[in-house]
Protein backbone atom coordinates (compact mmCIF):
# COMPACT_ATOMS: atom_id res chain seq x y z
CA UNK A 1 0.00 0.00 0.00
CA UNK A 2 1.05 3.49 -0.60
CA UNK A 3 -0.11 6.16 1.79
CA UNK A 4 -3.70 5.77 0.56
CA UNK A 5 -4.27 2.09 1.25
CA UNK A 6 -2.70 -1.35 1.77
CA UNK A 7 -0.41 -2.67 -0.92
CA UNK A 8 1.34 -1.41 -4.02
CA UNK A 9 -0.23 -1.75 -7.45
CA UNK A 10 2.45 -2.03 -10.13
CA UNK A 11 1.40 -1.65 -13.73
CA UNK A 12 1.98 -4.49 -16.16
CA UNK A 13 2.00 -4.24 -19.94
CA UNK A 14 -1.36 -4.78 -21.61
CA UNK A 15 -2.54 -4.78 -25.18
CA UNK A 16 -6.02 -3.72 -24.18
CA UNK A 17 -7.07 -0.25 -25.28
CA UNK A 18 -6.97 2.45 -22.65
CA UNK A 19 -10.27 3.98 -21.50
CA UNK A 20 -11.21 7.14 -23.35
CA UNK A 21 -12.90 8.84 -20.42
CA UNK A 22 -11.91 12.46 -19.86
CA UNK A 23 -9.44 13.12 -17.03
CA UNK A 24 -10.96 14.59 -13.85
CA UNK A 25 -11.17 18.34 -13.62
CA UNK A 26 -9.19 20.36 -11.09
CA UNK A 27 -12.33 20.72 -8.96
CA UNK A 28 -12.92 16.99 -9.02
CA UNK A 29 -9.31 16.29 -8.06
CA UNK A 30 -9.54 18.72 -5.16
CA UNK A 31 -12.75 17.13 -3.91
CA UNK A 32 -11.19 13.67 -4.14
CA UNK A 33 -8.11 14.87 -2.26
CA UNK A 34 -10.27 16.36 0.50
CA UNK A 35 -12.25 13.13 0.80
CA UNK A 36 -9.04 11.13 1.08
CA UNK A 37 -7.62 13.49 3.72
CA UNK A 38 -10.78 13.00 5.78
CA UNK A 39 -10.68 9.23 5.24
CA UNK A 40 -7.07 8.98 6.42
CA UNK A 41 -7.86 11.06 9.49
CA UNK A 42 -10.85 8.86 10.31
CA UNK A 43 -8.82 5.66 9.94
CA UNK A 44 -6.09 7.00 12.21
CA UNK A 45 -8.54 8.07 14.90
CA UNK A 46 -10.54 4.85 14.82
CA UNK A 47 -7.28 2.97 15.35
CA UNK A 48 -6.10 5.28 18.13
CA UNK A 49 -9.30 6.04 20.04
CA UNK A 50 -11.79 3.41 18.86
CA UNK A 51 -15.25 4.12 17.46
CA UNK A 52 -16.67 5.43 20.75
CA UNK A 53 -13.79 7.85 21.22
CA UNK A 54 -13.97 9.19 17.67
CA UNK A 55 -16.40 11.87 16.55
CA UNK A 56 -17.09 13.63 13.29
CA UNK A 57 -15.70 16.77 14.93
CA UNK A 58 -12.41 15.09 15.85
CA UNK A 59 -12.06 13.66 12.34
CA UNK A 60 -12.67 17.06 10.76
CA UNK A 61 -10.13 18.67 13.11
CA UNK A 62 -7.50 16.00 12.33
CA UNK A 63 -8.12 16.44 8.60
CA UNK A 64 -7.94 20.24 8.84
CA UNK A 65 -11.44 20.87 7.49
CA UNK A 66 -14.60 22.44 8.84
CA UNK A 67 -17.30 20.16 10.25
CA UNK A 68 -19.70 21.31 7.53
CA UNK A 69 -17.12 20.14 4.97
CA UNK A 70 -17.06 16.73 6.62
CA UNK A 71 -20.83 16.40 6.32
CA UNK A 72 -20.73 17.63 2.73
CA UNK A 73 -18.95 14.39 1.85
CA UNK A 74 -20.01 11.86 4.48
CA UNK A 75 -23.19 11.01 6.36
CA UNK A 76 -21.45 9.56 9.41
CA UNK A 77 -18.04 9.08 10.99
CA UNK A 78 -18.03 5.44 9.87
CA UNK A 79 -18.72 6.33 6.24
CA UNK A 80 -15.61 8.48 6.22
CA UNK A 81 -13.25 5.49 5.86
CA UNK A 82 -14.99 4.13 2.74
CA UNK A 83 -12.85 6.02 0.17
CA UNK A 84 -9.67 4.69 1.75
CA UNK A 85 -10.89 1.10 1.70
CA UNK A 86 -12.37 1.40 -1.77
CA UNK A 87 -9.20 3.02 -3.13
CA UNK A 88 -7.12 -0.03 -2.28
CA UNK A 89 -9.65 -2.33 -3.95
CA UNK A 90 -9.79 -0.07 -7.01
CA UNK A 91 -6.03 -0.17 -7.48
CA UNK A 92 -5.96 -3.95 -7.07
CA UNK A 93 -8.57 -4.39 -9.81
CA UNK A 94 -6.69 -1.97 -12.07
CA UNK A 95 -3.53 -4.02 -11.58
CA UNK A 96 -5.40 -7.21 -12.37
CA UNK A 97 -7.04 -5.69 -15.45
CA UNK A 98 -3.61 -4.70 -16.76
CA UNK A 99 -2.44 -8.32 -16.81
CA UNK A 100 -0.85 -9.30 -20.11
CA UNK A 101 -3.32 -11.12 -22.41
CA UNK A 102 -2.99 -14.89 -22.24
CA UNK A 103 -1.87 -14.97 -18.61
CA UNK A 104 -3.60 -17.87 -16.80
CA UNK A 105 -6.28 -16.63 -14.42
CA UNK A 106 -4.61 -18.24 -11.41
CA UNK A 107 -1.30 -16.53 -12.14
CA UNK A 108 -3.04 -13.18 -12.70
CA UNK A 109 -4.99 -13.38 -9.45
CA UNK A 110 -2.10 -14.59 -7.33
CA UNK A 111 0.32 -12.04 -8.74
CA UNK A 112 -2.00 -9.08 -8.30
CA UNK A 113 -3.06 -10.09 -4.79
CA UNK A 114 0.52 -10.63 -3.63
CA UNK A 115 1.57 -7.26 -5.05
CA UNK A 116 -1.40 -5.40 -3.59
CA UNK A 117 -0.80 -6.69 -0.06
CA UNK A 118 3.00 -6.50 0.04
CA UNK A 119 4.35 -3.13 1.20
CA UNK A 120 7.20 -1.71 -0.87
CA UNK A 121 8.19 1.00 1.61
CA UNK A 122 7.52 2.26 5.12
CA UNK A 123 4.41 4.10 3.95
CA UNK A 124 3.01 0.78 2.79
CA UNK A 125 3.85 -0.92 6.06
CA UNK A 126 2.25 1.94 7.99
CA UNK A 127 -0.85 1.58 5.86
CA UNK A 128 -1.17 -2.05 6.86
CA UNK A 129 -0.78 -1.10 10.51
CA UNK A 130 -3.64 1.38 10.40
CA UNK A 131 -5.66 -1.20 8.50
CA UNK A 132 -5.14 -3.52 11.46
CA UNK A 133 -6.40 -0.84 13.83
CA UNK A 134 -9.39 -0.08 11.65
CA UNK A 135 -10.45 -3.72 11.32
CA UNK A 136 -10.05 -4.33 15.02
CA UNK A 137 -12.16 -1.25 15.75
CA UNK A 138 -14.86 -2.53 13.39
CA UNK A 139 -15.26 -5.71 15.45
CA UNK A 140 -17.10 -3.73 18.10
CA UNK A 141 -18.90 -1.25 15.86
CA UNK A 142 -21.65 -2.62 13.57
CA UNK A 143 -21.80 0.56 11.48
CA UNK A 144 -18.07 0.52 10.81
CA UNK A 145 -18.20 -3.19 10.03
CA UNK A 146 -21.06 -2.54 7.61
CA UNK A 147 -18.89 -0.07 5.69
CA UNK A 148 -16.15 -2.71 5.43
CA UNK A 149 -18.58 -5.31 4.11
CA UNK A 150 -20.19 -2.84 1.72
CA UNK A 151 -16.85 -1.91 0.18
CA UNK A 152 -16.02 -5.60 -0.27
CA UNK A 153 -19.38 -6.32 -1.88
CA UNK A 154 -19.03 -3.41 -4.30
CA UNK A 155 -15.50 -4.51 -5.17
CA UNK A 156 -16.67 -8.06 -5.83
CA UNK A 157 -19.33 -6.83 -8.25
CA UNK A 158 -16.79 -4.75 -10.19
CA UNK A 159 -14.28 -7.60 -10.11
CA UNK A 160 -16.67 -9.82 -12.03
CA UNK A 161 -16.26 -7.60 -15.10
CA UNK A 162 -12.47 -7.74 -14.86
CA UNK A 163 -12.40 -11.51 -14.48
CA UNK A 164 -14.87 -11.99 -17.32
CA UNK A 165 -12.53 -10.06 -19.64
CA UNK A 166 -9.51 -12.09 -18.50
CA UNK A 167 -11.30 -15.43 -18.73
CA UNK A 168 -12.66 -14.79 -22.22
CA UNK A 169 -16.11 -15.01 -23.83
CA UNK A 170 -16.32 -18.78 -23.47
CA UNK A 171 -16.08 -18.69 -19.67
CA UNK A 172 -19.12 -19.80 -17.68
CA UNK A 173 -20.64 -16.69 -16.02
CA UNK A 174 -21.31 -18.71 -12.88
CA UNK A 175 -17.64 -19.70 -12.67
CA UNK A 176 -16.63 -16.06 -13.14
CA UNK A 177 -18.96 -15.05 -10.34
CA UNK A 178 -17.56 -17.75 -8.07
CA UNK A 179 -14.01 -16.62 -8.85
CA UNK A 180 -14.86 -13.00 -8.03
CA UNK A 181 -16.42 -14.00 -4.72
CA UNK A 182 -13.50 -16.26 -3.82
CA UNK A 183 -10.84 -13.65 -4.62
CA UNK A 184 -12.65 -10.90 -2.72
CA UNK A 185 -13.27 -13.08 0.31
CA UNK A 186 -9.69 -14.37 0.26
CA UNK A 187 -8.40 -10.83 0.79
CA UNK A 188 -11.11 -9.92 3.29
CA UNK A 189 -10.60 -13.02 5.44
CA UNK A 190 -6.81 -12.70 5.26
CA UNK A 191 -6.84 -9.09 6.43
CA UNK A 192 -9.36 -9.79 9.19
CA UNK A 193 -7.37 -12.80 10.45
CA UNK A 194 -4.07 -10.91 10.26
CA UNK A 195 -5.54 -7.95 12.14
CA UNK A 196 -6.41 -10.13 15.14
CA UNK A 197 -2.75 -10.34 16.17
CA UNK A 198 -0.69 -7.44 17.53
CA UNK A 199 2.57 -8.73 16.10
CA UNK A 200 1.59 -10.45 12.85
CA UNK A 201 4.22 -9.60 10.21
CA UNK A 202 3.59 -7.39 7.19
CA UNK A 203 5.80 -9.60 5.01
CA UNK A 204 6.63 -13.29 4.78
CA UNK A 205 4.76 -16.18 6.47
CA UNK A 206 1.68 -15.00 8.31
CA UNK A 207 1.54 -11.70 6.41
CA UNK A 208 -1.61 -10.44 4.65
CA UNK A 209 -0.23 -11.50 1.26
CA UNK A 210 0.66 -15.01 2.44
CA UNK A 211 -2.68 -15.49 4.18
CA UNK A 212 -4.62 -14.18 1.17
CA UNK A 213 -2.86 -16.56 -1.24
CA UNK A 214 -3.57 -19.48 1.09
CA UNK A 215 -7.24 -18.49 1.31
CA UNK A 216 -7.45 -17.98 -2.45
CA UNK A 217 -6.13 -21.46 -3.24
CA UNK A 218 -8.48 -23.06 -0.75
CA UNK A 219 -11.53 -21.16 -1.95
CA UNK A 220 -10.76 -21.56 -5.67
CA UNK A 221 -10.00 -25.28 -5.48
CA UNK A 222 -13.42 -26.29 -6.78
CA UNK A 223 -13.81 -23.54 -9.39
CA UNK A 224 -13.42 -24.83 -12.94
CA UNK A 225 -11.62 -21.67 -14.11
CA UNK A 226 -8.81 -22.27 -11.65
CA UNK A 227 -5.53 -23.73 -12.79
CA UNK A 228 -2.53 -23.59 -10.45
CA UNK A 229 -0.13 -20.75 -11.26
Amino acid sequence: MQSEGPGAYPRTVSNRPEPTTAPPSLTQRRKAATQMDIARAAAELFGEDGPDGTTAESIAQRAGVALRTFYRYFRSKQDAVAPLLAGGADRWRESLAATAPGTPLAAALEGSIAASLTPVDEAGAEGLRWTRGLLRASAGDPALRAVWYRVNQESEERLREVLAALAGPEADPLEVRLAAAAATDAIRIALESWAESDDAPVEGPGSPAALALHCLRELMGGVALWAPA
